[in-house]
């Protein structure tokens, strides 16, 4: 299972969509991970995703398949079954964490050095193809030719590779690109500069529109939209060199509107989930 595919979303033409199991990690995220051993009552997170659209059937076969997955763990009380996070959702979370309030999604200190993976594997492993990829990709990296990606900095990738017992079949490399290569051209040639500036112009318009508004009487579910979608936008982009993208690139404003809107929104969204939430201890 890979990162790409748990905060996976639906493309459509107003942008990704979080998909239930997304929805399900930013719930956790925003009110479970800050907490430690804390684990929620099922009816608590059926409330809570059913103000963003996700019906109570949804809910319950999502926790099921997150538990089977190893995101999730169940804890009986009573009659009440709750669920807290496994070690592997929590490093998920706290990966989703690092990339939204740490690194955003503006690269203004690049060093200039990139990190270079090559690897070939046998033509019938196309899932771990597949698997390598998508953590790849969900990691910053594009792909420069078939079987040599390159990411922008100096990336600690071999535990990717270690997990999916990948070890062997990789070489990574650390290095500076010679001054005959033009940056700007192979940043075009490798990933979709496009796509990824439609997202962030999308999110923009979407949310700039709750500025005026306030946390409005929903805060705890409008957090989770604006989480699980903001996600969804920064997750194809792999934090290029501010200096070598187009002088209008889009990820600075949409990130601006990101973090007024979370401002926004973060203790109203907190105080009504003490209200609403019911936990216990994980054992």
């Amino acid at each position: 299972m890979e990162d790409d595919d748990i905060m996976n979303a639906t493309d459509t033409p107003d942008g990704p969509q979080p998909r239930p199991q997304s929805l399900m990690l930013a719930f956790f995220g925003n009110h479970v991970l800050e907490e430690g051993d804390l684990c929620v009552y099922s009816g608590s997170i059926i409330d809570v995703l059913g103000r963003v659209g996700v019906g109570e059937q949804a809910v319950r076969s999502t926790l099921t398949r997150m538990v089977n997955r190893g995101l999730l763990r169940r804890q009986r009380e009573g009659r009440r079954m709750y669920f807290g996070l496994t070690p592997q959702a929590t490093r998920v979370l706290q990966d989703g964490r690092t990339r939204i309030w740490q690194q955003g999604a503006v690269n203004d200190d690049w060093d200039g050095s990139w990190t270079l993976l090559g690897f070939s594997l046998p033509d019938s492993w196309k899932r771990q193809r597949h698997d390598l990829r998508s953590r790849l990709a969900w990691s910053g990296f594009g792909a420069l030719y078939s079987g040599l990606w390159i990411a922008p900095g100096n990336i600690d990738v071999a535990a990717v590779a270690s997990e999916l017992g990948l070890s062997a079949h990789v070489k990574i490399f650390h290095a500076q690109a010679d001054e005959a290569t033009d940056i700007e051209l192979m940043i075009r040639d490798t990933w979709d500069l496009e796509s990824i500036a439609a997202r962030y112009v999308t999110f923009d318009k979407r949310w700039t529109a709750h500025l005026g508004a306030g946390s409005g009487d929903d805060p705890i579910g409008t957090r989770l939209r604006l989480v699980s979608e903001w996600l969804g936008t920064i997750r194809t982009d792999p934090r290029l060199p501010a200096r070598h993208l187009p002088p209008d690139w889009p990820a600075r404003p949409a990130q601006e509107t990101f973090r007024r809107v979370a401002e926004q929104t973060a203790k109203p969204a907190q105080r009504m989930a003490r209200e609403l939430l019911e936990t216990a201890r994980l054992r």
